[in-house]
């Protein structure tokens, strides 16, 4: 018997994410503060108006919370990245120039955010994958799921090659038809 897979990727549809709902990662560990950053060495801006502009570039469909934005602008402000000053009662964050050279740094991890916040926006605007696809995808997850605890370094190394070659095989596009 087939055990029964989850009806989505980890990503909700519809119009953004309900607050303290629990849905997939849209960013990566790092992600939030590099875009962060960057948004912030474009234009300095209040938390709220960075919840709105990240909002805008997911076409409205996720929203991060004031829970995730401004701890992250903490973490920023005391890694010397960026400042911030009271503006009627509400701090107005913008970048330093340490915070501008790292970030120029970056370039490349920042396309790849970019990249990924593109793929993310699909998917929570319903626009992934055929069917079929998603049902593969699932599936992969739920073998990984199963192995929980239990990876031996020769299977780490099996399953990460998989992955790899199968990423790199989508990656290079499909078999050409003669």
């Amino acid at each position: 018997m087939r055990p029964q897979l989850p009806p989505h990727d980890g990503l909700e549809r519809g119009r953004g994410r309900e607050r303290g709902s629990r849905g997939g990662r849209v960013f990566a560990p790092g992600d939030l503060k590099l875009l962060l950053l960057s948004l912030l060495a474009d234009q300095p801006c209040h938390g709220y108006d960075l919840i709105r502009r990240i909002e805008a570039m997911f076409d409205e469909a996720y929203s991060p919370s004031p829970g995730v934005i401004y701890p992250t602008l903490t973490f920023l402000e005391e890694s010397d990245l960026i400042t911030s000053t009271a503006e009627n009662g509400k701090k107005r964050y913008n970048a330093t120039d340490a915070g501008r050279s790292w970030l120029s740094e970056q370039s490349v991890a920042l396309d790849g955010i970019r990249t990924r916040i593109d793929v993310s926006k699909r998917a929570l605007r319903g626009q992934e994958r055929p069917a079929p696809i998603q049902e593969a995808v699932n599936n992969l997850r739920h073998a990984l799921q199963l192995q929980q605890g239990r990876w031996s370094d020769a299977e780490i190394l099996r399953v990460r090659d998989l992955l790899n070659a199968t990423a790199r095989a989508i990656a290079d596009g499909p078999i050409a038809q003669d």
